[in-house]
C-alpha cells in the first residue's frame, strides 16, 4: 500500500513524500555549522569550508557542494604577489584556472554553533588566517535572530618581518547548484549602502525563479585601510582565467559598473568581492565579508497562500533588503558576539560540565534554524476569526501573541517533512521554551486552534488501511502540515496511521502547557489553555476503558513509538497519563477551579494504585500489562511522566505520583541494562532491553537508540540524582554521532548498534536542554559550595 502511494506520489505527481522510506537521504560526513538566523532559511557550510546544503524554500533541502563558492587568498610583499591560493582541497574539473588543493594538514576547524572558526596556516607564507563565522542566533532575542545572514571575519596575523598586503576573495554562484541555477534571467549587480557613517559594499546575485525569487549577497565593510573591489559577473562553468589573472594582478577587482546582462537559458553566472589591507610587520588586521539572502515572500508547496518571513517586519517584503541586511550584518554581529559570549561563557567555564556535553549543548541547537524552519508574520489584516475557526473564540490572547511573534514551525527531521510533528516536539520543545519561549508559545496557540476545531475531510492511512477523518475535535494532531501542501491550513501529514487514537499526544500537549507556565509564569496563557486542557482530558478519558483511572493502549501503534505495539496499560503512556492528570491538579489549583481539582485528584488517586499494581515488578515498570512475550521488557522510556513533573517542580512532596524509590530502581535498572550491558556502554541506551540482557527485537524501534529520548533520559536521571549516570548514558549519544559515526549537525533519530541509522538531521535530540534544565534545578536548590562554580541559570 505504501509503495503504490510512493509511486503514485514521486513518480506520477513528481512530488516529495512526506516520509520517503524508499529514497532515504545518504550520510554525507562533510557538514559544519549553519549560517542564518531562525525560520528565513539556512546555508550549510562544512568543515572543509564548502557552501553544500542548502535551505531556502521553506523545508526543502539541497545537498550540493557549489564549487565556485569559495574563498581565494591573494598575498602582496613590496609590489609582487607571492602567494595565491583557493582555500579548499578541492580539486574540481572546472575553474582549472585557480590555483585549488590546499593542503588540509594546514588547517584546522572548530564549531560551537551558532559560530565556527577555520584556521589557515599559509605553508611557508608565516601567515595564519582565522575566519570566525557568525550567525545571529541569540537566546531571548526576536529580532535580529530572525535574519537570513552570515558574518565570516577574517583575522590575519602578519609573522613576517616585512608588511604584507592581505586580500580575501569571496565568490559566489547565483543560485544554490540546482538545474534552476541554468533557468535563464537570473543576473547580478554590485551595491553600496552606507548609514551612520558605516559603508558596505559588495553584489548582488538576483535569482529570478518563478516562485520564492530570491537575492544573494556577498558583501564586505569597507573602513580605514581597507578597500572592497567586485567582479559582477564571471562564467563558474569555465576556466575562470580572467578572474584568477584580475586578483593575481594587483590583489584587487576590477570593479566594473553597471548590472549584468539576463542569463541565457542553460548559462550559469557567478559575482566576487573583494577585501584588502595592509598588515604590518609582525601585526594583525581584521577583513569582514558576510552573506545576506532576502526570499521575503515565500509560498509552501501548495502555492495558495503567500506568507511574509518574521524578518520582513524589520527590512521589508518587496525583495530590496539584501544591502541593508548585509550592512546590519557587518555593523552588529560585534554585539551578536557579546551577546552569544555572554550565554556561552559561565556553561563553558564551568569545570563541573563534561567537555562532551558543552559541545552537544550548543552545536545539537543548529535544527532550531536548520529543521526546515519557517518564521511568518500575521497578514496585518488578519482576524481573530480568520486563525481560531468556529470553535476557538476562547483563545483571547491567540490574535495578540501571534500578530507580536508570528508564527513558527520546524520540521520532525529533514527527511520526514511534517512541521511541528507533535508527539517530538514534546522532547524538543525544551529548547524553545528555554531560549525562546515566545516561539513555543505561539507554536502552543497554533496547536490549541487545531484541537478546538475539526477536519472533516477523509482520507485513507497507509498502514491500517482504513479512512478517518483528518482530524478530530478536541483531539492534538499530530503535525500541522507538509511544507509540499499548506502548513497551518490543513494538518496532519503524517498518514501511516490513523493519529486520532494515539493515547499520548493530548497528554504531551497538557503537559507543556504547564512546563512553559512553569518556567515563563504568563497567567494569560494558562488561562487560555484552561479550557483547551480540559476538552483533551476529557477526549482523552474514554481510553481509560475500565474505569481504574489509567488509559490503556489499543494493541496497535498508537504513540510515538509508532511501529513498537503496546496492549493493555502501559509504563510510557501511562506514566504520561498519571504526570499530565497530576499536572491537572496544579494547574485547577492555581487557577481556582475547585471542582475540577477534585476531579482529576480523585482520578490520580485511582490511577496510580492501577499503575503500580499493574506494572510495578520490584525492578521497574513493565512495557504494558498485556502479559505477552515482551510485556516485561525494560523500556528506556518509561519514566517520561516523571522526567516531566521533575522539570515543573512536581515531583516531591504532595505532588509525587510516583514513588522515588521506584523511580529509582527503575533508573537504576535502565542503567544497567539498557546502557551498560547495550554495546558495552557506549552507545547510550537502547529503547527497548529483555529482562535477560538481550536487546528486545520484538520492532525494528525496540532494538534503536532514539538520541532524544537518551538525552531525556539523562536529563531524568540528574533530577533523581544519578548525575554520573546521566552524564555517562547521553556521553554514549554523543561519542557515537558526533565521533564514530561522523554525524556532525545532522543528528539522527535513531541508530542501532551495528551503524544502521535512521532519518539523519531530527527534532528529537533539543531535548538536550532538559539536561541543562535539570543541572539548572539542581544548582538551585544546593548550597553554594566554597570556591566551585556553579551550573548557571539560563537567562
Amino acid at each position: 500500500r505504501y509503495f503504490r502511494w510512493w509511486y503514485r506520489k514521486t513518480r506520477i505527481e513528481k512530488k516529495s513524500a512526506f516520509i520517503d522510506l524508499l529514497c532515504a537521504v545518504p550520510l554525507q560526513q562533510i557538514y559544519g555549522c549553519p549560517l542564518g538566523g531562525i525560520g528565513g532559511g539556512t546555508i550549510t557550510r562544512g568543515w572543509r569550508g564548502e557552501f553544500c546544503r542548502w535551505q531556502l524554500n521553506p523545508g526543502i533541502y539541497h545537498y550540493e557542494t557549489v564549487i565556485a563558492d569559495q574563498f581565494t587568498v591573494c598575498l602582496r610583499c613590496k609590489g609582487q604577489t607571492v602567494y595565491q591560493q583557493v582555500l579548499s582541497v578541492e580539486r574540481p574539473s572546472t575553474l582549472q584556472g585557480w590555483n585549488w588543493g590546499y593542503c588540509g594538514h594546514y588547517a584546522f576547524y572548530h564549531a560551537l554553533y551558532p559560530r565556527a572558526w577555520m584556521v589557515y596556516e599559509l605553508p611557508g607564507q608565516n601567515v595564519v588566517l582565522t575566519c570566525r563565522q557568525v550567525s545571529p542566533v541569540i537566546p531571548h532575542d526576536y529580532k535580529d535572530s530572525s535574519l537570513p545572514v552570515g558574518v565570516f571575519i577574517w583575522e590575519v596575523e602578519n609573522g613576517r618581518d616585512e608588511d604584507v598586503d592581505v586580500s580575501i576573495m569571496f565568490s559566489l554562484q547565483n543560485g544554490t547548484g540546482t538545474k534552476e541555477d541554468r533557468s535563464g534571467g537570473h543576473w547580478n549587480e554590485p551595491f553600496a549602502f552606507e548609514k551612520d557613517g558605516e559603508r558596505v559594499a559588495g553584489v548582488l546575485l538576483h535569482h529570478c525563479t518563478r516562485v520564492n525569487p530570491f537575492t544573494l549577497a556577498i558583501s564586505a565593510r569597507e573602513k580605514a585601510g581597507t578597500g572592497v573591489t567586485h567582479l559582477t559577473a564571471f562564467n563558474p562553468t569555465g576556466s575562470g582565467r580572467e578572474v584568477w589573472q584580475d586578483l593575481l594582478q594587483d590583489g584587487r577587482l576590477d570593479s566594473p559598473a553597471g548590472k549584468s546582462s539576463l542569463t541565457e537559458k542553460g548559462e550559469v553566472t557567478a559575482a566576487a568581492v573583494c577585501a584588502s589591507c595592509r598588515v604590518p610587520a609582525r601585526g594583525h588586521r581584521t577583513l569582514e565579508l558576510a552573506l545576506a539572502w532576502d526570499m521575503p515572500r515565500v509560498y509552501f508547496g501548495s502555492k495558495e497562500k503567500l506568507h511574509l518571513r518574521r524578518y520582513t517586519r524589520f527590512f521589508g517584503s518587496r525583495g530590496d533588503a539584501a544591502p541593508a541586511l548585509s550592512h546590519h550584518a557587518l555593523t552588529h554581529y560585534e554585539e551578536w558576539e557579546r551577546k552569544i559570549e555572554a550565554w556561552q561563557k559561565p556553561i563553558l567555564e564551568n569545570s563541573q560540565l563534561p567537555s562532551w556535553y558543552k559541545s552537544a549543548l550548543f552545536n545539537e541547537l543548529y535544527f532550531v534554524t536548520d529543521g526546515g524552519t519557517i518564521w511568518v508574520e500575521l497578514p496585518p489584516d488578519c482576524r481573530a476569526e480568520d486563525l481560531q475557526g468556529p470553535a476557538g473564540a476562547g483563545l483571547s490572547h491567540l490574535l495578540p501573541v501571534l500578530r507580536e511573534y508570528g508564527r513558527f514551525a520546524y520540521l520532525e527531521g529533514q527527511e520526514y517533512r511534517m512541521y511541528n510533528t507533535y508527539d517530538v516536539h514534546f522532547y524538543a520543545s525544551f529548547a524553545l521554551v528555554m531560549l525562546w519561549p515566545k516561539l513555543q508559545i505561539s507554536l502552543q496557540y497554533d496547536i490549541a486552534v487545531t484541537v478546538v476545531n475539526e477536519d472533516i475531510q477523509p482520507r485513507q492511512y497507509l498502514m491500517c488501511g482504513q479512512t478517518a477523518q483528518v482530524k478530530l475535535k478536541n483531539v492534538v494532531p499530530h503535525d500541522i502540515g507538509d511544507p509540499g501542501d499548506e502548513p497551518w491550513q490543513r494538518v496532519n501529514a503524517y498518514l501511516m496511521h490513523d493519529t486520532a487514537d494515539w493515547k499520548d499526544l493530548n497528554l504531551k500537549f497538557v503537559l507543556q502547557v504547564y512546563r512553559d507556565y512553569y518556567l515563563i509564569r504568563d497567567s494569560l496563557y494558562l488561562r487560555d489553555m484552561w479550557p483547551v486542557c480540559q476538552a483533551v482530558m476529557e477526549s482523552e478519558l474514554k481510553f481509560d476503558m475500565d474505569n481504574d483511572g489509567l488509559i490503556e493502549n489499543g494493541g496497535f501503534a498508537d504513540q510515538t513509538y509508532d511501529a513498537w505495539v503496546v496492549n493493555g496499560a502501559s509504563a510510557y503512556c501511562g506514566g504520561l497519563w498519571l504526570a499530565a492528570v497530576c499536572v491537572m491538579c496544579k494547574m485547577a489549583e492555581v487557577l481556582g477551579d475547585a471542582e475540577i481539582q477534585q476531579k482529576y485528584t480523585d482520578i490520580l488517586s485511582k490511577g496510580k494504585e492501577a499503575f503500580e499494581r499493574m506494572l510495578w515488578n520490584g525492578k521497574y515498570y513493565n512495557y504494558d500489562s498485556s502479559g505477552s512475550d515482551t510485556s516485561s521488557s525494560i523500556m528506556s522510556d518509561q519514566c517520561a511522566g516523571q522526567w516531566f513533573l521533575g522539570a515543573c517542580g512536581l515531583d516531591q512532596g504532595e505532588f509525587e505520583v510516583f514513588p522515588k524509590s521506584h523511580v529509582v530502581s527503575a533508573l537504576k535498572t535502565i542503567f544497567e541494562k539498557n546502557v551498560m550491558s547495550f554495546a558495552g556502554g557506549t552507545m547510550g541506551a537502547v529503547n527497548g532491553m529483555r529482562p535477560d540482557g538481550v536487546p528486545d527485537t520484538s520492532s525494528v524501534q525496540s532494538s534503536e537508540v532514539w538520541i532524544g529520548v537518551v538525552y531525556a533520559l539523562a536529563a531524568t536521571m540528574i533530577q533523581e540524582g544519578l548525575v554520573e549516570e546521566g552524564f555517562h548514558t547521553a556521553e554514549g549519544c554523543y561519542r557515537t554521532v558526533w565521533e564514530r559515526l561522523g554525524m556532525a549537525f545532522q543528528t539522527p533519530e535513531a541508530y542501532r548498534e551495528k551503524k544502521v541509522y535512521r532519518s539523519l538531521a531530527y527534532m528529537r535530540p533539543l531535548s538536550i536542554w532538559s539536561m541543562q534544565l535539570a543541572l539548572e534545578r539542581r544548582a538551585s536548590r544546593a548550597p553554594a559550595p566554597v570556591q566551585s562554580p556553579q551550573v548557571p541559570i539560563h537567562p
